[in-house]
């Protein structure tokens, strides 16, 4: 099956065989990154561009922004429902459907940009004190079908910020 470069800009993600420390490292220096990279991406924006969607049919860049923030703020929740709760099952929702809420269509960026620089800061520093065995703690997707340990969850969100920082910066 051939990816749409216009959908994935950096490919879909691929989790190593073996996730190790290193890239444990890589992907929390990511997430630790990613806030002053998609800021710097947006600075001087116009209306006109962030109303732009990066590919047909897909979202705008602003929506794109305030979906990093509600699906980041969701990932930070889930990280610490796994560290605290035997194998969770977390709640999914509709991402397409939130990023066409009023919020998402309209909302100045620079609130989820500050959210986003937040969440971020909170979760760096909590993935930072993780313990080599809480990398294995998981949560469940019942809408997928599929368990979660923690160290692929963080690569799959390093990859996230990647992806949608390569869609907005599409738009320029």
């Amino acid at each position: 099956m051939e990816i749409n470069p216009l959908q994935y800009p950096v490919g879909k993600f691929s989790a190593p065989e073996n996730i190790t420390l290193e890239h444990r490292k890589a992907w929390i220096q990511t997430l630790a990154d990613f806030p002053e990279k998609l800021k710097q991406a947006v600075a001087g924006m116009s209306d006109e561009t962030l109303a732009k969607h990066y590919r047909p049919g897909g979202w705008t860049a602003r929506q794109v922004i305030h979906h990093v923030n509600d699906s980041h703020m969701n990932s930070f929740i889930r990280f610490k429902m796994a560290l605290t709760e035997e194998n969770p099952i977390i709640k999914p929702y509709s991402e397409a459907d939130w990023a066409n809420l009023p919020d998402g269509n309209e909302a100045p960026i620079e609130w989820s940009l500050e959210g986003i620089q937040y969440i971020h800061l909170r979760w760096v520093y909590l993935l930072n004190t993780l313990q080599e065995a809480d990398w294995k703690k998981a949560y469940i997707n019942p809408e997928r079908g599929i368990t979660y340990p923690l160290d692929r969850a963080l690569g799959i969100y390093a990859w996230h910020c990647d992806h949608h920082l390569a869609h907005v910066l599409s738009v320029k």
